[in-house]
């Protein structure tokens, strides 16, 4: 499928108000796709270098004989299976294998210590554990003592483990071996136990980050599934010529939803990396003409850019500033809404020639249609400069309680900056006193599991999901977050900050991967900055910088110049009381694994701020 994306016409991104797929669970809508779509390739992998495809009949046989080995271990309905992987295609027959049996499926981060897996079972009551290999199954097995419930650990990858012999794990081949023989012996079962699945079950537990305590599980029942995946539909419509690239985490409510079962839904074919350091490679073969990611992605693909050119030649950074500025023009008319003339039109046809179409093959967005983006707050600059290539960056915002998406900008009327109107499927409302931002409708949780009081905090009598976040809303009905409730800084000197504002213009910058603002109750702000460690590197090379390891290179006075350039820079947007003063450069390289940052990758403002209270204290020495 080639995608030609003019952007003086954007009607082609539409939506879609119609069901165009039956059911009221997610095992039904599986199953009627699976007799709708059967030898249409539905899912694709890479694997050692070679892609392998699913088709919908390949998927539900896979499907039906881990359900039916489920069933052959007695696996009752209601019963919860926890699936502890990485984004990879058993994922998916894992869970819709899980929910075919009326189970409860339950995603753990691959990147959770043993600690939180044993609590995450616990809580969750998790009879069954699918691990995807010997590293994440020595997690389970460090912490099965404590878990008297759960009676089978299933394997999808055996490497290195063809002489282990324990009757409690069993791998994902053997499981639908066991299906296959107990369907071929009861033919009805897994019929039968479909039947059994009613919408008002719980069928999914999505558990939060866990940044203010421990982690809650969101009980996701199969109507509000069911009924928001079709509102996606009516947000930005997809269909079975779409590609999606699938590498998110499928534990985190944007990949379930607007990966997995919108795919499951729409028909679009699902693409997934071969691991996460592979993605850049992978999104170039892939080509998705639907993109969804998290702004740090974006921002690294932007970086990427920004550090290529700086090594092209003259000619060909000319050329690239005179594409950017034509796609800037264009950019700037569709935002105002104003047409653009048959002139522009042409110098912008060969602006792509020249040079944006380069770009966007660079990144792996030459074929897509729109992208999308959301999870955290994202720099309006960067969202004009992906329409400036070519391509329209819809913002969407919703959290693990809406179900995902609870707003979105389209794309005929978009607006940098802002997370849109309320979707059609859901009311949006601001708290009058509060400014908090309040959702109610079908797609809100069904509460928080063994946790009434917390769900009774978040859910008040008259059905609104009190979400944290406060924003501002205008005539149009467009709403714009303004920050976290709980992150807005109130200074020494009485000024109301919201941090993101500054975060996000930090993040811009291609040597900056996060940072944290400080200054709740303090005379200035000051910053915690997480560098890019690839670019920072880049330009240590080639300004000939030493240094021997991370941390060297966090403290050359080269790098600390770098980043207090890029500091001025932001300072010049805001007043003088809401500038930063100092900075400090985490010295240590984290990764998921680490406890100062999120699953996707974000810095935990708290734990943060607690955990380098000595460095932030410094810095407000006199």
């Amino acid at each position: 499928m080639t995608v030609h994306t003019q952007l003086w016409d954007l009607s082609h991104i539409r939506a879609q108000h119609e069901v165009v797929l039956p059911g009221d669970t997610i095992p039904a809508l599986f199953w009627n796709a699976v007799a709708q779509r059967g030898p249409k390739v539905w899912m694709r992998q890479k694997h050692l270098g070679l892609w392998r495809s699913w088709t919908w009949d390949q998927t539900a046989q896979a499907v039906e004989e881990i359900a039916g080995g489920l069933l052959s271990l007695g696996f009752a309905k209601g019963e919860c299976a926890s699936i502890l992987a990485n984004t990879v295609v058993e994922w998916v027959w894992a869970d819709v294998a899980v929910l075919s049996v009326c189970g409860v499926s339950n995603g753990i981060y691959p990147t959770d210590a043993s600690s939180q897996v044993q609590y995450l079972c616990e809580d969750s009551s998790t009879t069954v554990l699918f691990v995807e290999d010997d590293e994440q199954l020595d997690k389970a097995l460090e912490v099965r003592a404590a878990l008297p419930l759960l009676r089978k650990i299933v394997v999808f990858d055996m490497e290195g483990l063809r002489t282990l012999n324990d009757p409690a794990i069993i791998s994902l081949d053997a499981l639908r071996a066991l299906g296959k023989t107990f369907l071929a012996a009861h033919t009805d079962a897994l019929k039968t136990r479909l039947q059994q699945c009613q919408p008002q079950d719980l069928a999914i537990l999505v558990y939060t980050s866990g940044t203010t305590g421990k982690p809650k599980g969101a009980m996701h029942l199969h109507q509000g599934l069911v009924y928001t995946v079709r509102g996606y539909n009516t947000l930005v419509a997809q269909d079975e010529t779409d590609e999606r690239m699938c590498f998110l985490p499928l534990c985190h409510i944007a990949e379930r939803m607007g990966g997995e079962y919108f795919a499951l839904y729409t028909g679009a074919k699902l693409n997934f990396v071969e691991n996460p350091e592979t993605i850049p490679e992978n999104v170039r073969e892939i080509a998705p003409t639907v993109f969804t990611a998290v702004p740090r992605v974006w921002e690294k693909f932007y970086s990427g850019v920004m550090i290529s050119l700086k090594e092209a030649g003259a000619i060909q950074q000319a050329v690239y500033a005179w594409g950017i500025g034509v796609g800037s023009k264009i950019a700037d008319l569709v935002l105002a809404g104003k047409p653009v003339g048959a002139g522009l039109r042409m110098q912008f046809r060969l602006a792509q020639w020249l040079a944006l179409n380069n770009v966007r093959k660079l990144i792996g967005i030459h074929r897509a249609r729109f992208l999308v983006t959301g999870a955290a707050p994202i720099s309006p600059e960067l969202v004009r400069w992906y329409l400036a290539l070519g391509v329209p960056m819809l913002e969407v915002w919703g959290m693990t309680e809406t179900c995902g998406a609870s707003t979105g900008v389209p794309a005929t009327a978009m607006r940098p900056g802002s997370i849109g109107p309320a979707a059609g499927f859901n009311e949006v409302r601001l708290d009058p006193v509060t400014g908090e931002i309040l959702v109610r409708g079908k797609n809100v949780f069904a509460g928080y599991l063994n946790l009434p009081e917390k769900t009774a905090e978040t859910i008040d009598a008259d059905g609104w999901l009190h979400t944290g976040d406060v924003g501002v809303q205008d005539a149009d009905g467009y709403l714009r977050i303004t920050d976290r409730m709980k992150d807005i800084i109130i200074t020494a000197g009485g000024k109301n900050i919201t941090p993101s504002e500054l975060e996000n213009d930090l993040k811009f910058s291609p040597y900056i991967t996060d940072a944290v603002v400080i200054g709740d109750k303090r005379p200035y702000l000051t910053v915690i900055i997480m560098i890019d460690q690839e670019n920072v590197e880049k330009f240590a090379q080639d300004k000939d910088v030493p240094f021997s390891n991370y941390a060297s290179l966090t403290r050359a006075p080269e790098v600390q110049a770098l980043i207090q350039a890029e500091i001025e820079r932001v300072n010049k947007k805001f007043a003088r009381v809401e500038q930063i003063k100092k900075f400090f450069l985490l010295d240590t390289q984290l990764s998921a694994e680490d406890e100062e940052l999120t699953p996707t990758m974000k810095l935990k403002r708290k734990l943060v701020e607690k955990k380098y209270t000595p460095q932030i204290e410094d810095m407000y020495r006199a």
